[in-house]
C-alpha cells in the first residue's frame, strides 16, 4: 500500500484527524515518533480554527517538511510550494470554502484532501533527495 493510501486509509477509519493522518504517515522524515506526532498535530483536525483556516492535511504535511528540513528557509519555501500545488488543484486551502460550508457545494471532501496533500509532501521529500519509502 502507497503511503497516500496509508494516510488516506487512517483517515477514512478514523483513526486520525487529517492533519493526524498526513503526519503521522510520514513521521519517519520528519524524525518524530508516531505517538509524539500524533499529540503534535491533533489540533488542527477539521482545519486551523476547527473548519475556519487552512485544512488540516497541510498542516500536518507542513509539520513534517519542518521536521525533514530542519532549517527555518528551507521549510518555509517547501511548504510555500505545498500550498500553491494544492491550491492549484483545488482552488483554495481554507478547510470551511474546500468542505462547502455556507455554500453546499464542496471542492474537496476530506479523504481526498488528505490524499493530495500526502502526494504534494512525497513529491517535494523526493524533490529534496530523500527517497520516500
Amino acid at each position: 500500500m502507497s503511503r497516500r493510501a496509508e494516510a488516506v486509509a487512517a483517515k477514512a477509519a478514523g483513526r486520525y484527524n487529517c492533519a493526524q493522518a498526513v503526519a503521522c504517515t510520514y513521521c519517519d522524515y520528519a524524525g518524530i515518533d508516531e505517538k509524539t506526532m500524533e499529540n503534535l498535530a491533533a489540533a488542527f483536525g477539521a482545519g486551523m480554527g476547527t473548519g475556519q483556516g487552512t485544512c488540516g492535511a497541510i498542516v500536518g504535511a507542513g509539520i513534517v517538511l519542518g521536521g525533514f528540513h530542519k532549517d527555518r528557509a528551507d521549510a518555509m519555501l517547501a511548504m510555500k510550494t505545498l500550498v500553491r500545488t494544492f491550491e492549484a488543484c483545488h482552488s483554495t486551502v481554507v478547510c470551511r470554502e474546500l468542505k462547502g460550508n455556507g455554500t453546499a457545494r464542496p471542492l474537496c471532501a476530506c479523504n481526498d484532501c488528505v490524499g493530495d496533500a500526502a502526494e504534494i509532501l512525497e513529491t517535494l521529500l523526493a524533490e529534496s533527495g530523500s527517497p520516500v519509502k
